[in-house]
């Protein structure tokens, strides 16, 4: 955790170039770039890539980069530029992927819930759209929360680079698995084979209870699957030796 890489430093001022085009924009750039659920009309082909760039607030850009710095440098000078390249924007795109797929599974098993209820398709279409829909009688038979959840998983866009960033936590923790970690939030120095594993178990345990110890609104699903795709890769690369091996 020395200096700053050359890709690494390219990747953090881009970052900081969206998020304070949020705030001279508006609504414009949050709405373009952010990850919206794919059946959403707000989704937009290029927002799995556009949304690693954009982040909710200060403390979220800050945190991102600082981890993207201190554990994406050690790989970008081991790796090569391309090489982290290649692997930081698969992980981010593996975490698209799987917070897309948990919310298709989230959306439509209430669906067919408010189907069996009573509600039409276009009810259920008109209370995801606008937030009206069909008989306040359906709460006899679909929860208040699994509707809310619905709804916050349809309309809610995913922000930042966390899904990328993990799958990087991973590979370096593979790489460097004895370096002992002094975080900001926990200045206790951990070994990256220990924080690292606990970090995402925290994460899929926020995913499957809906409990986060870390406030609300976070991807949680995507931070895991930034981390199985990073998992996946950087194994296959260790395996076959390709760790060794330079994109420049």
């Amino acid at each position: 955790m020395g200096r700053i890489t050359e890709t690494v430093k390219v990747l953090i001022i881009c970052n900081v170039l969206f998020f304070a085009g949020t705030y001279i924009s508006g609504d414009i750039v949050y709405r373009l770039f952010s990850l919206f659920y794919f059946e959403n009309p707000n989704f937009q082909y290029w927002q799995p890539i556009t949304h690693m760039f954009m982040h909710g607030g200060l403390f979220h850009i800050l945190f991102n980069m600082y981890a993207l710095w201190a554990f994406g440098s050690p790989l970008e000078a081991q790796w090569g530029r391309n090489k982290f390249l290649f692997f930081y924007f698969s992980a981010g795109l593996g975490a698209a992927l799987i917070h897309e797929s948990v919310a298709y599974y989230e959306i439509h098993s209430v669906m067919n819930q408010l189907l069996a209820g009573g509600w039409s398709e276009g009810e259920i279409q008109n209370f995801l759209v606008n937030g009206k829909g069909g008989s306040e009688a359906i709460l006899e038979t679909v929860s208040r929360e699994n509707i809310d959840s619905m709804y916050a998983a349809f309309n809610t866009p995913a922000v930042g680079a966390s899904g990328a960033i993990y799958g990087v936590l991973v590979a370096f923790g593979m790489m460097y698995p004895n370096v002992a970690l002094m975080l900001i939030f926990l200045p206790i120095p951990i070994k990256a084979k220990y924080f690292i594993p606990a970090l995402i178990l925290l994460d899929l345990f926020s995913g499957l209870t809906g409990f986060s110890l870390f406030g609300q609104n976070i991807a949680n699903w995507a931070h895991v699957g930034g981390a199985l795709f990073g998992f996946i890769m950087a194994y296959y690369w260790k395996k076959n030796s390709f760790n060794n091996q330079r994109w420049n």
